[in-house]
């Protein structure tokens, strides 16, 4: 790896009723991986980078997905090339 490595965690909320449908939209994102979910239409969203604009690009993508009604911060990390937190 020869640049930095951004890690960020979300917690999305969506309206439970098109919780697969947004699902469906996240897993389209690069770099975006889904954890945990609850029917109340929560998901646990894991964002990896290189660059931070690309993280907040993609937080604010998410925001305006259908049936979308919050996108939150919960987690950055930088990790340094040599995989080491700074």
């Amino acid at each position: 790896m020869t640049n930095a490595l951004h890690i960020a965690s979300l917690l999305v909320h969506c309206r439970p009723e098109l919780l697969d449908a947004v699902k469906q939209n996240l897993l389209l994102l690069p770099g975006t991986e889904l954890h945990q979910e609850s029917a109340a239409g929560k998901v646990v969203v894991v964002l990896e980078a290189e660059h931070e604009s690309r993280i907040l690009d993609t937080i604010s993508h998410i925001q305006q997905l259908p049936g979308v009604l919050n996108a939150a911060l919960i987690y950055h990390e930088l990790l340094s090339p040599e995989g080491e937190p700074e």
